[in-house]
């Protein structure tokens, strides 16, 4: 009995998983920016009142929330830089060791 060829799906990096997701547009809403990040849709909303996450604005009469697609690719690429993960000038076990300041004589 011959197998049926599994289908695996793109890795979400990959350009195929992009476009699925993106669909060749310059903007995302809150929905497919949630997936284009692999968030909640209503994480990206906390984070939107606490001013805190990817860059948003409203668009047209209905003023609905949207991402521009290449200021979350900055913003994914800012967290990176800001992980000591990721970046080593952040990591502390790569920093020189630090002197303590002389004791005050008085005691």
């Amino acid at each position: 009995m011959p197998s049926l060829p599994t289908r695996v799906s793109p890795s979400p990096d990959s350009p195929a998983a992009r476009s699925a997701v993106t669909g060749d547009r310059a903007f995302l809403g809150v929905k497919e920016a949630a997936v284009y990040l692999g968030l909640s849709p209503r994480t990206l909303y906390v984070w939107r009142h606490r001013r805190q996450g990817p860059p948003s604005f409203r668009m047209g009469a209905r003023g609905r929330v949207m991402y521009r697609i290449d200021a979350l690719d900055a913003w994914i690429r800012e967290q990176e830089l800001a992980d000591s993960r990721c970046n080593p000038d952040l990591n502390p076990v790569s920093a020189a060791p630090q002197r303590r300041s002389a004791y005050s004589a008085s005691a």
